[in-house]
């Protein structure tokens, strides 16, 4: 047996915030800028519907947008958080300011974009502290509270195409707690339906769990050498590549081209995580591998798996398409590691199409991940 395939398994998740096709963007139309309310460009541009995975998100991922308030539901899907005078309030994800500005019903109100699609809105500040346009991190502060009658309070919002949708799919607000799941957001008509995902359950053992890469200190070493000839796969046979990971536009992975609805094969053994469209990416497939590494498919044509599904290397798991933003049909292909995205390169060697005769270095920093690539000895 492999390495890369050991009995003792812990489950870990990645944060898949997806940055090469987000939604969040620096400039915004003059009404975007002008009211709370209105529907996102291209957000259900190729498809009716499309999922967010909170599921994986760190805790850095995610603030409450008063910490230490008191978080309660009212009508309208509003959050009222009450707190003390001068209390700041944080943004709940990462995102760009759409809106920053006194509203008459609202007070000083501002809205973010967030990257999976969903607009938080943080209304009734004292004085709102960002602009249009600027991007921000989770629980940067973004206000100071504002005072409602004899408390002091923020009312929070969460919207999807300018509608509001129930918080409470979203957040524990009385714990302040994330809740850990995916939701499938489908657009019928002029209605948003928000759904939560059917769970991902495998059992003790299963191959939906994971090695403890880091059992024995801060350092994971995986010798692509050691992989046998049925522990891997490359995601597409015959494939070239027509647009490689980084460059001037950041690009998040690699592009591989052979032909509109050829076969795309998992790269390692493992358990479908996503499966179904994500804006940008179009239809999006994540399989999660038993040492801590993710793999990434997008623009599918169609999906072959399901969420929950357990996968062999080399099994079909969709066709080549152009959902999404693609202006031609290709597989576009990312690799994480317990956050962390890197090159595939790193793995692969695309005009072999084999694994890299080396040994990847995972190395643990705090809360980062380090990841380089030693040649091994011929």
């Amino acid at each position: 047996m492999s390495r890369f395939f050991q009995p003792r398994y812990i489950f870990f998740a990645f944060s898949l915030v997806l940055v090469c096709c987000a939604v969040a963007q620096d400039i915004f139309t003059p009404v975007e800028q002008q009211q709370v309310s209105v529907e996102t460009p291209g957000l259900f541009e190729r498809s009716n519907a499309f999922t967010v995975d909170f599921s994986t998100l760190s805790e850095k991922e995610y603030s409450f947008p008063l910490p230490v308030g008191k978080g309660e539901v009212r009508e309208h899907s509003d959050i009222e958080v009450t707190t003390v005078k001068g209390d700041a309030v944080k943004a709940m994800f990462d995102g760009t300011v759409r809106l920053s500005r006194n509203n008459p019903l609202l007070g000083n109100v501002i809205v973010v974009r967030h990257a999976n699609g969903l607009e938080t809105v943080y209304a009734n500040n004292a004085q709102n502290l960002v602009k249009v346009g600027q991007k921000v991190k989770a629980g940067e502060t973004v206000a100071i509270v504002g005072q409602m009658g004899e408390k002091y309070a923020c009312l929070v919002s969460v919207m999807v195409d300018g509608r509001k949708i129930n918080p409470e799919t979203i957040l524990d607000v009385k714990a302040h707690r994330l809740r850990k799941q995916v939701l499938l957001i489908e657009k019928h008509g002029q209605r948003i339906k928000v759904s939560v995902q059917q769970k991902e359950k495998v059992e003790e053992g299963g191959a939906g769990m994971v090695t403890e890469p880091f059992a024995k200190g801060n350092v994971y070493r995986w010798n692509l050498a050691e992989m046998g000839a049925n522990a891997w796969h490359y995601p597409l046979p015959n494939s070239k590549v027509i647009s490689p990971y980084g460059g001037k536009r950041n690009h998040a992975g690699v592009d591989l081209k052979t032909k509109p609805n050829d076969q795309i094969r998992a790269a390692f053994d493992g358990v479908v995580t996503r499966s179904g469209p994500y804006y940008g990416y179009g239809n999006c497939i994540v399989i999660r591998h038993p040492n801590g590494l993710e793999t990434l498919y997008s623009h599918q044509s169609k999906n072959l798996v399901k969420v929950g599904q357990k996968v062999k290397a080399g099994d079909v798991i969709g066709l080549t398409g152009r959902t999404g933003r693609a202006t031609t049909e290709h597989l576009h292909l990312e690799t994480s590691f317990m956050g962390k995205r890197f090159n595939p390169n790193v793995i692969f060697n695309h005009a072999r199409h084999a694994l890299q005769n080396s040994t990847i270095v995972f190395t643990k920093k705090g809360k980062g991940i380090m990841v380089h690539s030693e040649p091994n000895k011929r």
